[in-house]
């Protein structure tokens, strides 16, 4: 029986960050020059995330997403799927990566029983991803997702971030190319969580938007009627494809968000907007056993009241939510530190 907040909701989808470094830097997660990163010695090793996840799985969790920052960078990262997967109470197991090492690892990722894998990809010109990420990258990111379409994962998903005046003409493009390499393509609004410190309001394009531009192109396109906690409402163009949208900013979906997040260095966190995480590290390796932990786990979670994106929305006057100085203050608040 999984643990219920304030607002019924209950505790399933956990993501886990397993490094705040990352090998790109995207302007809408990290568009600064420096960073403060999390001490090596309190990031979780994997045996100890093991441990929490037996934890979280008593709580309801059966759903885990492997994180970053970029979680391709951490060393022997098929070493912690395979440990993971082992699990039996675990539905489904997925990483988020910008593919930048994805061709090297997808094989070896695959066969330790990773389920599902979702890579980042903002534009298909060179130009535009060099000046998005700062690295000139777009083919091995573009080799990784031909990498895991061949190897028989359950799903391979393409998540885009709309930006205004950045790649919002590629819409249609984005979506071909997802067809191409059997991957469902997933439009995401741009949110000023995090690092984004250089959001407006202005920058957005909206859900509404972004399915005018497609109808534009591809005529009348369907919602897909179904069941889901997933962040992602579902449409269908006339020939069949289906893709998605994360509408966080302008159309939130807190009251069935099921997700929380565990920082590299073992903070947990309840919501993406959230500015203050419960330290599961430290009982951790003071000794806690499972049962203390998993009621500090039922503590927190059946008091949770987030409803992060909604408040965000209600704002009349809303700017970037963190400022520069205030993230170096705590780089906790970083996306590429809690995982997005």
């Amino acid at each position: 029986m999984p643990v219920l907040d304030t607002f019924r909701r209950p505790l399933r989808n956990l993501r886990i960050s397993v490094t705040d470094r990352c090998n790109l830097r995207c302007q809408y997660c990290m568009p600064e020059m420096d960073y403060v990163w999390l001490p090596r010695q309190d990031i979780l090793e994997f045996e100890e995330i093991g441990r929490l996840v037996d934890v979280f799985t008593t709580a309801g969790v059966d759903r885990l997403r492997l994180t970053g920052g970029e979680p391709l960078v951490r060393r022997d990262l098929q070493n912690l799927v395979r440990i993971l997967a082992s699990k039996s109470k675990i539905r489904d197991l997925a990483l988020t990566t910008n593919g930048v090492l994805l061709e090297e690892q997808a094989g070896a990722l695959r066969d330790a029983g990773l389920h599902r894998v979702t890579i980042s990809l903002d534009t298909l010109q060179r130009d535009r991803f060099r000046a998005l990420t700062r690295f000139d990258e777009l083919p091995r990111v573009l080799a990784g997702i031909r990498a895991a379409s061949s190897l028989g994962f359950s799903a391979v998903k393409i998540d885009s971030v709309v930006i205004r005046g950045v790649n919002h003409d590629e819409l249609v493009a984005l979506l071909e190319y997802g067809r191409t390499v059997g991957a469902e393509v997933r439009f995401i609004e741009y949110m000023d969580v995090g690092g984004a410190t250089q959001w407006s309001r202005e920058k957005v394009v909206s859900r509404s938007e972004i399915l005018d531009g497609l109808e534009r192109h591809y005529g009348p396109i369907e919602p897909v009627v179904e069941e889901s906690s997933a962040p992602a409402d579902r449409f269908r163009v006339s020939d069949g494809t289906v893709f998605g949208i994360i509408s966080s900013t302008t159309a939130p979906f807190c009251a069935s968000c099921d997700r929380s997040r565990l920082t590299a260095d073992g903070l947990w966190y309840l919501c993406l907007y959230g500015v203050h995480g419960t330290d599961l590290r430290g009982p951790l390796r003071a000794g806690a056993s499972p049962a203390d932990l998993r009621r500090l786990i039922e503590s927190g979670w059946s008091s949770r009241a987030d409803r992060g994106a909604e408040e965000r929305l209600a704002l009349r006057d809303r700017a970037a939510l963190v400022s520069v100085d205030t993230l170096r203050r705590d780089p906790h608040l970083e996306m590429h530190t809690r995982g997005g």
